[in-house]
């Protein structure tokens, strides 16, 4: 019993930080190769798209989709999709992937004279099921080494961090207070019933 109270508290944990892990916005450094638009009919992987664009009809199947095709500051190809989040999840409001295309177009550079930009994102890339992590913005840096402080993720973060420890305050003190001397007057009751119960016997022998 107790290695499943634990695996089940183990399993919760890690859903809720996958759920922020691909929630909560992410920055990479990263040189822009190219963009292009690419027609999508999302499969499986339906849950890691967005809707159709804002102001777009949602009845057909497949859209038109723009990409962000980058060289990452440690060599690695990304590839971001560029879609709309309109007034949907994530929450951020994103309406504008037209003028986000156009600016990441004018911002590509070649090996031999980079222009690093850092990317603002959320989600992942997994090539066996075709996700793309889906673009935000993009800003020109000086360099590959620039630091990003994320400090949306840390007052979130702390934020969730101090709202669950609040929570498990309150619990364990209602807990103390309410739940833990009925268990101990239940306890109480069956030890006396069972003792009742031993000088029944007793007696009868």
């Amino acid at each position: 019993m107790r290695y499943v109270k634990w695996t089940v508290i183990v399993i919760f944990w890690a859903l809720i930080a996958a759920f922020l892990h691909y929630t909560l916005p992410q920055h990479d450094i990263a040189r822009i190769s190219d963009t292009y638009e690419k027609r999508i009919d999302p499969g499986e992987n339906r849950w890691f798209w967005s809707q159709a664009a804002t102001g777009e009809s949602t009845v057909v199947s497949n859209r038109d989709v723009f990409f962000i095709q980058t060289r990452l500051n440690n060599d690695k190809v990304m590839v971001y999709r560029n879609e709309d989040t309109g007034w949907g999840w994530p929450p951020y409001f994103k309406f504008d992937t037209s003028n986000l295309q156009a600016e990441a177009a004018d911002l590509k550079s070649s090996s031999a004279t980079p222009q690093w930009v850092v990317i603002k994102h959320y989600g992942w890339r997994n090539e066996f099921l075709s996700i793309y992590p889906n673009a935000i913005s993009v800003k020109p840096v000086e360099g590959p080494d620039v630091t990003i402080v994320p400090w949306l993720n840390i007052i979130i973060l702390t934020f969730l961090a101090a709202l669950v420890w609040g929570l498990w305050v309150r619990w364990r003190r209602f807990r103390q207070r309410r739940i833990d001397p009925v268990l101990v007057d239940m306890g109480d009751n069956l030890d006396d019933a069972g003792n009742r119960v031993k000088g029944m016997f007793r007696r009868k022998r």
